[in-house]
Parts: structure tokens; C-alpha cells; sequence
């Protein structure tokens, strides 16, 4: 393998058997070439400066805060880096969420490798990835911006109310979830009443558990 041609890959996953399987199947290819590992978001942001990958995969549930924070960091320090988010979430819902906040691709954990390396190499050029699937849901998005009703309630829900209510539905308190996301608790405790009412929940026992059915879906 020349490894002064091969494009260096960083993963960022809490998962050390996805790190794993991602570091096997990435440094068989000629082009491409893992430079580093980590765990979460902290650990992210301390080695990125001292690796300068070419692309960063990186998945959207991290033990410590979510993947969307981290975009919103790389694409703030990092304008060009491409970044490719490999998740176990419904890609219908986050897809189009995370290629507004930045990120350049899209692909769900159930796909293929070559799928996966198709993904890699497409933003690397400077593309942006999403299954066909998304690309003609988004497609026709667009061409009924006009009408604004949407099926699904979740499509409610801001960016930061949805990061707000996967957290809940991950068992975090209100507490641990400022801290996650860098937030008061009182505007936490805002982002809550907010997710309640465009959901049309009463109380926040019907919000816990409706968060906690929800997630159990996205993995």
C-alpha cells in the first residue's frame, strides 16, 4: 500500500468492536488509511489539531454528548473537513437534520461495506452521501415546500429539542443533559416544556416514556 496517497480516516464511536470492524475494513483499501480513534466528543476534539484527518467518521449517539455537537465544532474550527455520520438512527429523521448542520454525509450502521466505502470516498471528493432512499424523500421535500404538514410529530422538534429528547430517552436527568450539552438546567427544563407541547404530552412522565419508546426504535 503507498501510504503517502492513502487519505487519512478518523473515527469517532464509543463502541471499541465498531472502531474495530471500521480500522479493518478502511485499512484494507489502497486510498485510505486509519490515523486515529476515539471514544467521544473530549476525546475528539483533543486529538483532531494533532492527527489532521482528511475525513472524520463519525457516529451520532457518543457516551458523553451527541454527534451533532460535534459537527457544529468541526465545521466552526474546520470549514473544509468532510464529515460522515454512520448511525444506527432513522436516517429519515436525522438525515437531512445533520446535512443542514454541516455534516456531508449520511449512511445507517445496517448498510453495506461497499456501501460504507462508496460514502467514505464520495465526500472525500467533495460530494455529499445519503442512501436513495433519503435523496428522493428530500427531493420531494423540496417540492412541496409549500405545504407544511407533516405526518411525522418528531418533524417538530428543533435540532436542540431533538438532541434534548434522545438524551431523555437514554436515562439521562435533566441535570446530566445541561452538563452534556453545555446548557443551564433551566433552559433544559425550557427545551422539556417546548418538546411536551409540540408532541402533546401532558406530563413529564408521558415525556420520559414517550422518549424512551422513541429511542428504543432508533437502535
Amino acid at each position: 500500500m503507498n501510504i503517502n496517497r492513502a487519505r487519512s480516516v478518523f473515527i469517532v464511536d464509543d463502541h471499541p468492536i465498531v472502531r474495530q470492524g471500521l480500522v479493518q475494513l478502511i485499512d484494507q483499501e489502497d486510498d485510505l488509511a486509519v490515523c486515529g480513534e476515539a471514544a467521544d466528543v473530549k476525546e475528539a476534539r483533543a486529538a483532531l489539531p494533532q492527527v489532521q484527518p482528511d475525513v472524520v467518521i463519525l457516529d451520532l449517539s457518543l457516551r458523553d454528548s451527541d454527534g451533532l455537537e460535534l459537527i457544529k465544532d468541526i465545521r466552526s474550527k474546520y470549514r473544509q473537513l468532510p464529515v460522515l455520520v454512520l448511525s444506527m438512527h432513522d436516517e429519515s429523521i436525522y438525515a437531512e437534520r445533520l446535512l443542514s448542520a454541516g455534516a456531508n454525509g449520511y449512511i445507517m450502521k445496517q448498510a453495506a461495506a461497499d456501501q460504507l466505502l462508496t460514502a467514505v470516498r464520495r465526500v472525500l471528493a467533495g460530494g455529499i452521501y445519503v442512501s436513495e432512499h433519503v435523496g428522493a424523500s428530500m427531493i420531494e421535500r423540496f417540492a412541496v415546500a409549500g405545504r407544511k404538514q407533516n405526518a411525522n410529530p418528531i418533524d417538530r422538534l428543533s435540532n436542540r429539542e431533538l438532541q434534548v429528547l434522545n438524551l431523555i430517552g437514554r436515562g439521562k436527568t435533566t441535570r446530566e443533559i445541561a452538563e452534556a450539552l453545555n446548557l443551564s438546567v433551566k433552559t433544559v427544563e425550557s427545551h422539556r416544556q417546548r418538546i411536551k407541547k409540540k408532541l402533546n404530552l401532558q406530563s413529564s412522565p408521558q415525556l420520559v416514556q414517550f422518549a424512551v419508546n422513541w429511542c428504543s426504535t432508533q437502535h
